[in-house]
């Protein structure tokens, strides 16, 4: 099935990887709800929890096609193959949407603006370290 995709995708001149076009929403919505987060939190502005909370919906949303993207990349350009920066990068890809889905169940049960950060904190994290190891899959170390 991937064969058949990326054949029709060099059919018609799109040669490159599909997960990389499609991983700057869901990372920079990541990076978006963290920020607007901490604004909110240090700049004692709890109007911002709302665009973090929007950010990170977003980001959820895109995180499905992004991971459904890398999936289609690595069966394509890897065979499957698994090594431990795969690994590393399906862990933290489940993670991140289950980090994203517990801060904005935060939002909605009106929790503490000290453990909004620390949910976005580590959703940020997570971003970092999915950027991190496929940077470290495809340039190499």
């Amino acid at each position: 099935m991937t064969a058949s995709i990326f054949t029709f995708l060099e059919q018609i001149g799109f040669t490159h990887p599909l997960h990389p076009g499609l991983t700057h929403l869901p990372m920079g919505m990541v990076m978006g709800c963290f920020f607007f987060s901490l604004v909110a939190w240090l700049g004692k502005k709890p109007e911002f929890n709302r665009t973090a909370l929007h950010c990170a919906a977003l980001g959820l949303v895109f995180v499905v096609p992004t991971v459904i993207a890398g999936l289609l990349d690595w069966l394509h350009r890897y065979g499957g193959q698994m090594q431990p920066l795969i690994i590393t990068k399906m862990v933290l890809a489940a993670l991140l949407p289950l980090l994203l889905a517990w801060a904005i169940r935060l939002h909605h049960t009106a929790a503490k603006e000290n453990m909004l950060v620390l949910a976005y904190s580590l959703c940020l994290a997570c971003a970092i370290g999915l950027g991190f190891a496929g940077g470290e899959l495809v340039y190499g170390g």
